[in-house]
Parts: C-alpha cells; sequence; structure tokens
C-alpha cells in the first residue's frame, strides 16, 4: 500500500531529516513552508553573488511518501532521524492512503490554461487555446520559475497587456521560463532581453521561446550588452530588487517604464524609497495589488 505521511521539522532539521528518510527507504519527500499563504510567510533567497543565509523555513513541512501494509510511518520516521542526529523528529500532522492515480494526467490537470486578461492566456500543450482574439503564451511548468499561475507573474504580465505598445524594446531581468519575454513578444515588443544568473533557466526560456516563435535573446548578467530599454522588468523578490535599483534604473530609457513584481504588499514603500534615492527620475508606486502581493510601476521623464 502507498500511503502520505505529512510531518512538522523546524528549520534546521528539515535538509538532513529529509535526505534520511530518502536513505530510510521513502519514496519521495517534499520540503515546504508550513507557513505559505500566511501572514507570517517568509521567502528563501541568496542576493546576487551571495549565499543564501537560510537554508530552510523556520517551519517547514515534509510530505512523505512511502510504501507499507499499513499507515504508520514512525518506524520510518525514528529510523531516519537516528540516522540524522536527530533527537527530536518532528511532529506528525496526518497520514493517508494514496490510491492508485494517473499521476501524468493529475499534475497536468493542475495547469489549466490561465486566463491573464481578456485576450492574454497561459496555455500548457495539453489544452487547446481559448477561441476568438487570444493572444496564447504556450508554456509547460517546468525547472524555471514562471508558470502564470504566481499572483506576481500574472501582475506583470497584466501590466504588459495594459501598456506595451507595439515595437517596444523590453528587458526582463530575472527571466526564469522567460514567461514575461515571450509574453512581451506576442504583444508586439521588437527587442526582448532576458537575463538570468540560472543557466537552467536561460536553457528554458529559450526553448520556451522557440516554441512560440518568439525571437529573444538570453544570457547572463555579464553577457548583457550597453544600453536602454522602453519596458524594464524585475519579478524577483525585495531585497535583490533594493541591491539592483542602481543597474535597473540605468536600463530604463528616456520615457520607459519600470515595473517591478515580487514585492509583497507590506514591503512596496520600503522598495519605491530605495529607488527614489537611487534615481528620482523615475517616480515608482503601487499600480496593482494581488494576494497580498504588489507589482510597482513608473516612468522616466520623457
Amino acid at each position: 500500500m502507498l500511503y502520505e505521511l505529512t510531518l512538522l521539522a523546524d528549520e534546521h532539521d528539515a535538509e538532513p531529516l529529509a535526505d534520511a528518510l530518502l536513505a530510510a527507504g521513502a519514496l519521495s519527500v517534499a520540503v515546504e513552508d508550513a507557513d505559505a499563504d500566511t501572514a507570517v510567510e517568509s521567502a528563501l533567497y541568496g542576493e546576487p553573488g551571495l549565499h543564501p543565509q537560510r537554508q530552510a523555513w523556520q517551519r517547514s513541512r515534509l510530505r512523505i511518501l512511502f510504501e507499507g501494509p499499513e499507515p504508520d510511518g514512525r518506524p520510518l520516521i525514528q529510523q531516519a532521524a537516528a540516522a540524522a542526529g536527530l533527537k527530536q523528529p518532528g511532529r506528525i500532522e496526518s497520514c493517508a492512503l494514496v490510491s492508485e492515480t494517473d499521476w501524468v494526467r493529475a499534475t497536468q490537470s493542475q495547469f489549466p490554461p490561465t486566463r491573464i486578461s481578456d485576450r492574454l492566456w497561459i496555455v500548457p500543450s495539453w489544452h487547446e487555446a481559448p477561441s476568438g482574439n487570444v493572444v496564447a503564451v504556450r508554456l509547460d511548468p517546468g525547472v524555471a520559475f514562471g508558470t502564470g499561475t504566481h499572483p506576481t507573474t500574472q501582475l506583470c504580465l497584466a501590466w504588459l497587456d495594459a501598456h506595451l505598445q507595439s515595437g517596444d524594446n523590453v528587458l526582463d531581468y530575472g527571466c526564469g521560463s522567460g514567461i514575461l519575454a515571450i509574453a512581451a513578444g506576442l504583444l508586439g515588443a521588437k527587442h526582448i532581453v532576458g537575463v538570468d544568473v540560472d543557466p537552467q533557466a536561460l536553457a528554458a526560456a529559450r526553448d520556451n521561446s522557440a516554441i512560440n516563435s518568439v525571437d529573444a535573446r538570453y544570457t547572463e548578467p555579464a553577457g548583457l550588452a550597453a544600453g536602454q530599454f522602453d519596458i524594464v522588468l524585475a519579478n524577483i523578490l525585495s531585497n535583490p530588487l533594493k541591491l539592483l535599483a542602481p543597474a535597473l534604473l540605468a536600463r530604463v530609457g528616456k520615457g520607459g517604464a519600470l515595473v517591478l513584481s515580487g514585492v509583497l504588499e507590506r514591503q512596496a514603500e520600503e522598495v519605491i524609497t530605495a529607488y527614489r534615492q537611487a534615481d528620482a527620475g523615475v517616480s515608482m508606486r503601487v499600480w496593482q495589488v494581488a494576494s497580498g502581493w504588489a507589482c510597482l510601476a513608473g516612468r522616466r521623464d520623457a
């Protein structure tokens, strides 16, 4: 029989316990933020060029898949905890039988077409695009961030749909899957550049652009040529955005727009202040908010 057990673990125990569980015979272990979608949710990241200061969330939820004759995962957990040298193996939340499932179909069902606006949609390859005057970004879930389901991505997409002009030059800094760059191309952008520090993200972005027949160039930060853009997008997180303020602002041409996402609503004024201090010529403001996340936007004087 196949069972899924959920276990709460603290910041220091989650990773070694997950490794020990796999070594002890667990089929899979997924580590999630136990405080996700709450007021105390916290992000994990390393600022560009630096290692992250924290390696796990303060409270992690481990989802453990294991086989056994009955739903008692305690021996497995105790064995793993002992191997990892942990006195407290965490607190079991639940254990449930996993029914036989077509996992491919089940996974695909989690990613239906996503409507961004009246005309802009994100459509996985296993779905047909909606009929009518639709701009469909073809994108499957992959190794890089950006499937169109997260509010930060949707806010940037909505801004592009509302403001991008045919022929605009666009820089997508922290491009991930390339979703924003691709959407910009399908909406009429002329010259598109995506930047990311992750080689896997760059490879995914190139593949996704080819699928969508969008001509875009993707590069690591060191390979970004000099020049300014009509639109600069950065969907990252607040601390990296503050650190990158001078570099991003320098890329905004006269009359150009800067769009920032990945900012919690409570962090918005802090980020706006950082950009105002770096360059008062681009007046940033909160454009829209969704599910506690804010999209900031501003324009440089023409």
